[in-house]
């Protein structure tokens, strides 16, 4: 509750923000597969009528966000900030020259896409403007992981991004993006106080330096096996896993 009370001692002048895959929602061995339990979205849902504001911020697509979370009257953050999908709207704002790169994405992907990686049983989803290469939970995941570093390679060699996260690559377009970004856009939307981000994985550390121009910011690390030990190091607040994490939304319902 300490650690909470810049937030709930003023809701109306404070910002939650959230990331969704092993925060929110538990790591499984396919992205398709994950759940946010009813529960969360029901606090989700309590909390958004109290604070200023109240977003998700994922690396998957935004409207895929707002189905797994399954929550319409708050903001989703997707693609690590390449688009915002604003409350109870359809569309989804993409960045421009993040757009422009997809035909290539997508071709190097095509090509990638052999009978050796599926004898491995990487899998690829499409998020549109990114690729993302899977092999969690592959017979081999050593071997796995070895051809998508190959794969990590020659992308880079044509100009394209590589973002690694756990048990996945991403091949991006040649644009900074970040959930950093997407935190300082959504503040610059709402102006707050008080401002909290949560996350478990390397990609929410970039969110975690974002909250530094708000005048009361916390951190909220989720802390797991596969997870980073600057997630643990950096944050204000540290909870073990998803369980963990809703104590918190509830506490901020309560506060």
């Amino acid at each position: 509750m300490e650690a909470l009370s810049p937030l709930t001692v003023h809701p109306e002048r404070a910002a939650l923000f959230f990331d969704v895959d092993g925060t929110l929602a538990p790591i499984v061995q396919r992205a398709e597969d994950a759940t946010v339990p009813k529960e969360t979205s029901l606090l989700l849902a309590r909390l958004s009528r109290r604070y200023a504001a109240v977003a998700c911020i994922s690396g998957r697509a935004a409207a895929d966000v707002r189905r797994l979370v399954g929550v319409g009257g708050i903001e989703y953050s997707g693609l690590h900030g390449a688009e915002l999908l604003p409350p109870n709207t359809k569309t989804a704002e993409v960045i421009p020259e993040f757009a422009r790169h997809m035909p290539e994405v997508q071709s190097f992907a095509r090509r990638n896409d052999s009978a050796e990686l599926r004898a491995l049983r990487v899998r690829i989803e499409n998020k549109g403007p990114i690729m993302t290469f899977h092999w969690r939970g592959a017979p081999d995941e050593d071997r796995a992981h070895a051809r998508v570093r190959r794969i990590a390679e020659e992308a880079e060699a044509e100009g394209l991004w590589t973002h690694w996260g756990r048990k996945v690559l991403e091949i991006r377009p040649p644009v900074p993006i970040g959930k950093g970004r997407a935190v300082r856009e959504l503040l610059a939307r709402t102006p707050v106080r008080a401002a909290m981000y949560a996350g478990d994985d390397v990609t929410d550390l970039d969110a975690f330096d974002a909250l530094a121009d708000v005048e009361s910011p916390v951190r909220v690390g989720v802390r797991s096996d596969e997870g980073p030990r600057e997630i643990v190091e950096r944050a204000d607040l540290v909870v073990d896993g998803t369980d963990g994490m809703r104590e918190v939304l509830e506490e901020l319902d309560r506060g």
